[in-house]
């Protein structure tokens, strides 16, 4: 599933901004589409503009936000719900437009994680590991000793969540009206496929990155 707004304010119609001269939305979906563990992909919005873009460009179901999920405050996991209510399964996907270097191989990859640990864990999410010296801002250290200035590449790993892709069943859904559960997987991903685009600087270097990425490749 992918909800997508028409309005952002520090990225002005971000979801619709050519990236590479397409819409920035198609690149995600296009990964979506080429995963093979996906059955089905669905789009969820605001804005007629995004509604009329996709449904020219693809053949997918795109449900309209009903007036009270309409809004910049309104929580992802009720726009979660909502789209769960239209279409039943029994386990769901969701990453965002704001992913464009996000590969189907990943998407697959955490797919089969989760699946072949469904026993030991209820649902998954997608994360950078860091290894770096955090602090609190009251100057504590989160993750070293200050007094022991080893390496950084031997400190433990910290995990950032990356909004990259979460995976869960209803039932996990269902108790804690939350993607993520009680018993997640971190699902690491390397860093620069897992840019999200959140402001320009974001959206212009991951068009650098994927302009790269296709002068390596040859298409």
């Amino acid at each position: 599933m992918i909800s997508m707004k028409g309005h952002s304010s520090r990225v002005p119609g971000k979801n619709l901004r050519p990236f590479l001269k397409r819409p920035l939305y198609s690149w995600i979906l296009d990964t979506l589409l080429n995963a093979k563990r996906i059955d089905q992909v669905i789009v969820e919005t605001d804005s007629n503009e995004i509604q009329e873009s996709v449904q020219t460009l693809y053949d997918l179901p795109v449900f309209r936000r009903p007036p009270e999920l309409v809004g910049d405050h309104v929580p992802m996991n009720d726009l979660i719900a909502f789209n769960m209510k239209n279409v039943p399964a029994d386990v769901y996907v969701q990453t965002h437009a704001t992913n464009p270097l996000l590969k189907s191989e990943t998407i697959d990859r955490a797919i089969a994680t989760f699946l072949e640990n469904i026993d030991s864990y209820d649902s998954l999410f997608g994360v950078i590991e860091r290894r770096t010296r955090l602090f609190w801002p009251d100057g504590r250290a989160i993750n070293h000793n200050p007094d022991e200035l080893i390496p950084t590449q031997d400190l433990p790993p910290v995990c950032q969540e990356n909004s990259n892709i979460y995976v869960f069943t209803k039932q996990s859904f269902a108790k804690r009206n939350h993607r993520i559960g009680v018993r997640p997987y971190l699902f690491s991903i390397d860093q620069w496929e897992a840019i999200d685009i959140d402001d320009e600087i974001d959206f212009q270097f991951a068009e650098f990155l994927a302009s790269r990425k296709l002068q390596t490749s040859g298409n």
